[in-house]
């Protein structure tokens, strides 16, 4: 497998090779600094400079690291999943290195969104029933906060830039759509309708515009390798479009990928070797 991590620029419309990769890296996010992106692979998490290309490792003190992972709006905390015996669990830890604290109470967790203001991380998880929900907790850690009740596979949560609202994806509908919710949990709707199955919404830190991967018709999960786009629509769900179409889906766009002033977006595309 070959990883081709890219940048997309609104305002030119250009599309620029970053980084190739023999193997697979994932879920790149974009420093609140702007000088490097995070991405994961083989377990492990990697800064990419931008000034100068190429893997260089975080230390973390975990080796199962999965592509959910992001940084903190003021830039100075890591957060990542990792796999232990009872599935995956949220760490936070560092920015320049250090310890890693457990965050989520219970397992399996999969960390998705940060706060604007830094406070609390929105992320899916399974309890009871392993029916996958969103929920949110403190940073810091404590009772955690379940926001959908099982209507659905929820996933993909991300903040709206003002904190007020969090976007993800259901398939209480039938299949993967986008949804919009208040951050409290209330006010639950489907921003639009149709047959592609849509994953993994994200909304863009200057709040124009909202990102999100789009599956084909039928698709069943969020695997890799299949012939995906990434479509860009307004906040709302309107003037929906079809940006770029290539081959991959898991790892493309898991996390928040926006550059810090909304003007570009990195995402990950897959060739087999």
């Amino acid at each position: 497998m070959q990883s081709f991590l890219e940048i997309h620029d609104l305002t030119t419309g250009k599309t620029r090779l970053v980084l190739t990769h023999d193997g697979v890296i994932e879920a790149p996010n974009w420093a609140p600094s702007g000088d490097h992106l995070l991405v994961n692979g083989d377990g492990h998490l990697f800064r990419v400079p931008l000034d100068a290309p190429r893997l260089v490792e975080v230390e973390t003190g975990y080796t199962k690291l999965n592509n959910d992972h992001g940084i903190s709006p003021d830039g100075r905390w890591i957060v990542f999943s990792n796999h232990l015996g009872m599935g995956s669990e949220i760490f936070v830890m560092p920015a320049e290195g250090g310890p890693a604290r457990l965050v989520s109470p219970q397992a399996p967790s999969w960390w998705h969104g940060w706060s604007p203001d830094g406070q609390r991380l929105a992320y899916v998880a399974a309890r009871g029933s392993r029916v996958i929900d969103v929920y949110t907790i403190p940073v810091e850690g404590g009772a955690e906060t379940r926001l959908t009740q099982g209507e659905g596979h929820c996933d993909g949560p991300d903040y709206a830039p003002d904190g007020c609202s969090i976007y993800y994806n259901c398939d209480r509908g039938g299949h993967a759509q986008i949804w919009v919710m208040a951050a409290d949990g209330s006010n639950q709707r489907q921003l639009f309708a149709d047959d592609q199955v849509n994953w993994f919404p994200h909304p863009s830190p200057d709040g124009r515009h909202l990102l999100y991967l789009a599956y084909p018709p039928g698709t069943l999960g969020h695997p890799a390798m299949l012939p995906v786009a990434l479509c860009l629509c307004d906040p709302d769900g309107g003037n929906r479009r079809r940006l770029m179409e290539f081959t991959g889906g898991q790892g493309s766009i898991n996390v928040p990928c926006w550059a810090p002033d909304g003007s570009a977006f990195a995402y990950v595309r897959y060739e087999a070797a």
